[in-house]
C-alpha cells in the first residue's frame, strides 16, 4: 500500500501551512478532506485526485481509498494540528491504512493565545470538538477557573442535537449554573481565525449568554498575572 499522511493546514489561512505540509500535499496523488480544510490548500490539490468528505459519508471514502490506494500516496488535512482535537479520525485512520504519518500544522489554540497574550505553559487546553461524553471535561473546565488558571477552550458545535452543542453561550450558562460569578470571569472568543472573517469578542462569561458564534470558535479565559524575569 501507497503511503498515508494525515497533516494539519492550520488554522485558516493559506499563509499557515508550513513548508513541510505543502511538501508532502504537492507529492501526494490522491486528496481526501472536508470542503473548509481543503480551502486552505486549494492552491496544492488543482491537478489532484480530491475527494470532498463529510461527516456522514467520510468512513465509506476512506474505504473506497483503501481499495484503489495501490502504490500511490494519499493525504488526509485537518484544520488546525493534526495532533490537536482530532484523534478520534486520525486513530480511524490507523486503524484503516494501517502505518499512517503524521505531519503537524499550526493550531488555532497558538493563534488564540497569542492574540490574547496568554502562555500555552500557564494554560489549561481543552477540546470539547469529540463526539463521545464531555461530562469529564466539563469538570477539568469547573477545576481550571477554581485553580485560577488560563484556559483555551475549543467549544462543540452540534446544533441537530441540542444536548450535545456546546458552544460559548452553553458554557457561560453551565458555569453559572454551577455556581461561578461568570460577571467576573474575563473571556475572549476568537473566531474564524486567520481565514479573512475573524472577529474578536473581548468581555465576561455572562456577557456570552444567548450570543451566536461561529462553528470556527476559540474561547481564551485569562486569569493569570503577566511575570516578567525582571520580576521573579
Amino acid at each position: 500500500m501507497g503511503k498515508v499522511f494525515a497533516v494539519g493546514v492550520g488554522p485558516g489561512s493559506k499563509s499557515y501551512v508550513t513548508e513541510t505540509v505543502r511538501k508532502t500535499v504537492e507529492n501526494a496523488d490522491i486528496v481526501v478532506g472536508y470542503k473548509y480544510t481543503l480551502e486552505a490548500i486549494s492552491d496544492l490539490i488543482k491537478d489532484k485526485k480530491t475527494h470532498v468528505i463529510t461527516m456522514t459519508d467520510q468512513e465509506q471514502t476512506y474505504q473506497n481509498v483503501k481499495e484503489e490506494l495501490g502504490d500511490r500516496s494519499l493525504v488526509v488535512p485537518f484544520t488546525g494540528d493534526v495532533n490537536f482535537s482530532e484523534s478520534e479520525v486520525v486513530d480511524r485512520l490507523v486503524e484503516i491504512f494501517g502505518d499512517v504519518e503524521l505531519v503537524p500544522g499550526i493550531s488555532s489554540i497558538q493563534v488564540a493565545a497569542s492574540k490574547a497574550r496568554v502562555p500555552l505553559d500557564k494554560s489549561k487546553v481543552i477540546t470539547m470538538h469529540v463526539t463521545t461524553s464531555i461530562e469529564e471535561k466539563k469538570l477539568e473546565l469547573q477545576k481550571a477557573i477554581i485553580d485560577g488558571q488560563n484556559i483555551i477552550l475549543i467549544p462543540r458545535p452540534w446544533p441537530k442535537e441540542p444536548k450535545k452543542h456546546f458552544m460559548p453561550s452553553e458554557v457561560a450558562f453551565y458555569l453559572k449554573n454551577n455556581g461561578f460569578e461568570t460577571s467576573k470571569i474575563p473571556v475572549y472568543v476568537f473566531e474564524s481565525l486567520t481565514n479573512g472573517k475573524e472577529q474578536t469578542f473581548s468581555g465576561f462569561v455572562s456577557e456570552l449568554e444567548g450570543k451566536e458564534f461561529s462553528d470556527l470558535s476559540v474561547m481564551v479565559i485569562s486569569q493569570t498575572k503577566p511575570e516578567s524575569y525582571i520580576n521573579l
